[in-house]
């Protein structure tokens, strides 16, 4: 993919269902009582995964466009199936689904591509052991073998770190638990869960017994949720917002090219999710916040966002770090795009696990700055980037569509062309990215 300067972005984008949402949105519909419906489903590659890995497990889906129809068989309806479960790409579909899976009464392989076979999965095979399923990774990783067991045995599980996707796993099989299944979270500074809740929210409007609680420490705060083994879930019409994720790449492109203005519709502002929008704000980003309401337990929102030529330096050394990191784990990559930008550069730390993402996002970012002629520093937990300019080189995206996106971005600041080897990976996320990014583009 070629990748021209562009002067600044102009128009009115409605963005692809939020992919965390759908995820879960199909695999509770699946787990409820009655036929659910969703619109706005996200048309990624990562939850087509989903998709087909429910219908071999005998669960029936229809697709209408942007609106699938998933008739649910209960907690226990799963069937057998006939061949190993396809995860590509989703580390999602394959941790959540491993909790769905360990409650069951038959066995079952999930696998995934090179890069998802990478990824620990040690952090999901722990409390899915305490609770009596038997799995069988290779090394500590995909594929596994998972030998289901109905009623699982509930259990009391403190997390080490901050991880909606183990959080989820481990509701999804306290859903067949016999009892009820507590989790606590890693403590944070503030009265607010550490990672994003969508599992939760869901859970609650689909009619689980759910229970949430915030423990006070002299350090800090921990979330502790309990859900109940008897719990039922009811199909209920489910509405995804816009990916929060996907509009991060649109906020920072227009942020940065003055005379830029874009309105983003429908964008999912989940408290959990939406640090992006407010680090992008201390930094001097202008982003306006219109029509914000709450739909499916969810709060969305239109943004509006216009460009400037120059960000006022706040502070000495304008830093990301701590507990902030795991809600804006995803939107990483494309801030550090926005350091380069920004005066006095931008450090991020604390970000450890973006090394056992879909690559190395930390090595990928700092190999293409550099390509890219900026000013860029490697720490094992992140990076520092300061202000550059950008020149149009050749990039990878390292098989990770994060990158493939974030550099798209890079390429609109760059001086000269600038050509994208591995852009098809945008695919997992966002199938549309280049046109979307190209209609607005002037």
């Amino acid at each position: 993919m070629k990748i021209k300067p562009a002067k600044h972005l102009q128009g009115t984008l409605k963005l692809p269902g939020d992919k965390s949402i759908s995820h879960r949105a199909a695999l509770l519909g699946a787990m409820a009582t009655g036929e659910t419906k969703i619109e706005g489903f996200a048309a990624s590659a990562d939850c087509a995964s989903t998709i087909d890995c429910l219908q071999k497990l005998g669960i029936e889906v229809r697709r209408e466009k942007t609106r699938i129809f998933v008739k649910g068989v209960v907690k226990t309806g799963f069937q057998k199936p006939s061949q190993n479960l396809d995860c590509g790409n989703s580390g999602t579909t394959l941790r959540l689904l491993a909790g769905i899976l360990a409650g069951q009464n038959f066995g079952s392989v999930l696998r995934g591509d090179a890069s998802l076979q990478k990824r620990p999965m040690q952090r999901i095979i722990e409390p899915l052991t305490q609770m009596g399923a038997k799995i069988e990774p290779r090394n500590g990783r995909a594929p596994l073998e998972i030998q289901g067991k109905n009623p699982l045995q509930a259990i009391s599980y403190k997390m080490n770190i901050a991880s909606a996707q183990v959080k989820s796993c481990v509701l999804l099989a306290g859903l067949n638990a016999q009892g009820k299944t507590t989790i606590q979270s890693p403590k944070t500074e503030l009265r607010i869960p550490s990672s994003r809740n969508h599992t939760e929210l869901m859970l609650s409007y689909l009619g689980a017994d759910l229970e949430e609680n915030f423990l006070e420490f002299e350090d800090g705060f921990a979330q502790e949720i309990s859900i109940n083994g008897d719990s039922k879930l009811t199909a209920r019409d489910l509405q995804i917002p816009s990916d929060i994720s996907s509009a991060a790449f649109f906020l920072v492109a227009a942020s940065c090219l003055k005379g830029s203005e874009l309105i983003l519709k429908n964008v999912g502002l989940n408290p959990t999710r939406r640090a992006v929008i407010d680090v992008l704000q201390s930094f001097g980003a202008e982003i306006e916040i219109l029509d914000e309401r709450e739909i499916c337990n969810e709060i969305v929102g239109d943004l509006r966002v216009c460009g400037r030529r120059n960000f006022a330096p706040k502070f000495k050394t304008n830093k990301i770090d701590g507990d902030v990191i795991a809600n804006l784990i995803d939107e990483i990559p494309i801030l550090a795009i926005f350091g380069t930008q920004l005066e006095n550069g931008l450090e991020i730390r604390n970000a450890q696990e973006l090394r056992v993402k879909e690559s190395d996002r930390i090595k990928a970012i700092v190999e293409n700055l550099r390509r890219m002629n900026a000013d860029v520093e490697e720490f094992a937990d992140g990076l520092r980037v300061g202000k550059s300019d950008l020149k149009g080189a050749q990039v990878d995206a390292y098989g990770d569509h994060r990158i493939a996106m974030a550099f798209a971005i890079a390429a609109l600041f760059a001086d000269g062309e600038t050509r994208i080897t591995g852009a098809e990976y945008a695919s997992v996320s966002f199938p549309e990215f280049f046109q979307t990014l190209s209609s607005v583009a002037k």
